[in-house]
């Protein structure tokens, strides 16, 4: 498995537009928050201790899956994403137990990847998940890595990914030329 820093740096090497950026915080919570909506939709649950109190649907086991992901690769970004994945979880899984759920799912995936691309045309520079499927998971971390690097914290991480992110960078416009 790659590491944090290779992972954060493969993403902001097509990331580096202040933009773009700003892009991706509005798409990519929007496609995150449709994609788990879509799985509040998918009717299973399975009943934990046989309790009507504890389900855990499909929705839940991929949050789950994603965070332990997340911690492995860097704990305390992880406590962030996990702040944000609680109200996703329960927003979408209210927004689900009503006609039409279905069709806000679908809306709000299509504009969240509108707005993706949108930026992408200010970057200059493809997504990153086309090289790469696992970029998709990459884009909710990056953005958590990009609140905290604001608010001054994990900043020995931002001085690691920002030069190799150059430097993979270059290496992409290198390639084209």
């Amino acid at each position: 498995m790659k590491s944090a820093v290779e992972q954060l740096s493969t993403y902001k090497s097509v990331h580096l537009n202040p933009s773009n950026i700003t892009t991706h915080f509005f798409g990519v919570p929007l496609i995150v928050w449709s994609a788990f909506l879509a799985l509040n939709l998918i009717p299973v649950n399975f009943i934990v201790l046989d309790s009507p109190y504890l389900n855990i649907n499909i929705a839940t086991i991929i949050a789950v899956l994603s965070l332990v992901y997340y911690f492995v690769l860097h704990a305390k970004l992880a406590v962030g994403l996990a702040l944000f994945m609680v109200p996703v979880l329960l927003s979408s899984a209210w927004i689900a137990q009503y006609d039409g759920a279905g069709y806000i799912a679908i809306v709000t995936f299509v504009v969240g990847w509108i707005i993706q691309f949108v930026g992408h045309k200010y970057e200059k520079a493809k997504p990153a998940f086309i090289d790469d499927l696992n970029q998709l998971l990459i884009g909710p971390f990056f953005l958590m890595a990009e609140v905290y690097f604001k608010m001054g914290l994990e900043q020995a991480l931002l001085a690691e990914i920002t030069p190799l992110a150059r430097d993979k960078r270059r290496a992409i416009e290198a390639a084209k030329k």
